[in-house]
């Protein structure tokens, strides 16, 4: 059986100034991926785009790796000018629900006290929000101020769908508090963040809808994003109802693909999905181009303001991207 071929050597060269520069070794981009990892779209285009897979723990050039990993591991080891990873070393002030929701709101909360109005509006986009339990105080003294309104409760820490219920009477949580051991002081009760639910969402085809795109960050500080062009909308497989009756249809009111393939009304060839470009034939087409492509800017103007919300908290590592 013949010899494993040796592993490839950076290279090493002598600084002006006495230190030693390694530079990455020559031969194909090797990757390193978590096992979850090994049956998704990311691992099958790197593969396709003729990279070599690796299993190394240091001698890797990029490492898709699952968020544990950075929280765990990232801070014990050193990496190579060369080597990336896929997340940024404090990612959740982003992705977890509560975290950015302070994060905007603490953006907002110090451009209007710096005198700067119009800046701070850029960050109005998020509807009423309380974390519970720690907020359940103020949370209840705006809910008996807005009589009838409904609401859902997320869990700040899960996906899917998972968890997620809509109420209008304080008396439909008590089953949940319950559930959750609710107390604000309680160790390890589940947080969940609660909010305003959108009484009349747009619609196409009389269906809610959310999108899907894509936004690749390669550095915080200075912010450096780049927008995808494509990307897609998910629609639910019923019809749209604000009559109370169907407050607990999770197939009007979601659209996680995880929840609507299990209904009757799923589309499974088309997966409940439109691409953004039909997304934007139809806008355009029913409210005009210049409509559209305001809405779509607006969109955009989202992203980059949901970045520049957490900018001054994230960790910028040279060493890390993120692709949202």
């Amino acid at each position: 059986m013949a010899a494993a071929a040796p592993a490839p050597v950076p290279f090493e060269t002598r600084m002006h100034d006495g230190r030693l520069h390694r530079s990455r070794p020559e031969g194909p981009i090797r990757f390193r991926v978590g096992g979850v990892f090994r049956s998704n779209t990311i691992y099958d285009v790197m593969m396709k785009r003729g990279w070599k897979e690796t299993e190394s723990d240091d001698d890797w050039d990029m490492h898709w790796a699952d968020r544990e990993w950075v929280y765990e591991v990232f801070d014990a080891g050193h990496l190579m000018s060369w080597q990336r990873v896929n997340h940024f070393r404090n990612g959740r002030e982003l992705c977890r629900k509560d975290l950015l929701v302070k994060n905007i709101k603490r953006a907002k909360r110090t451009l209007d006290k710096s005198g700067k109005p119009e800046e701070a509006a850029r960050f109005d986009f998020c509807p009423v929000t309380f974390v519970l339990p720690g907020d359940y105080a103020l949370f209840v003294e705006e809910f008996n101020r807005c009589a009838g309104t409904v609401w859902i409760m997320k869990p700040i820490g899960r996906a899917q769908g998972k968890g997620i219920f809509l109420f209008h009477k304080l008396s439909q949580i008590s089953q949940w508090k319950s559930e959750h051991r609710w107390k604000p002081d309680t160790p390890g009760v589940e947080t969940y963040v609660v909010q305003k639910y959108i009484p009349n969402p747009y619609l196409v085809g009389g269906k809610k809808f959310d999108m899907r795109m894509y936004a690749l960050v390669t550095s915080f500080n200075p912010l450096k994003v780049y927008l995808h062009r494509s990307g897609f909308a998910r629609f639910s497989a019923s019809r749209y109802s604000s009559d109370l009756a169907d407050i607990e249809n999770a197939f009007v009111h979601l659209t996680n693909v995880a929840i609507q393939k299990t209904s009757t009304e799923y589309n499974a060839d088309t997966g409940g999905k439109w691409d953004l470009q039909a997304l934007k034939m139809f806008v355009a087409a029913k409210h005009g181009r210049a409509a559209c492509d305001a809405l779509f800017m607006g969109m955009q103007d989202i992203v980059v303001n949901s970045l520049l919300g957490v900018q001054k908290v994230m960790i910028s590592d040279r060493h890390c991207f993120e692709l949202y």
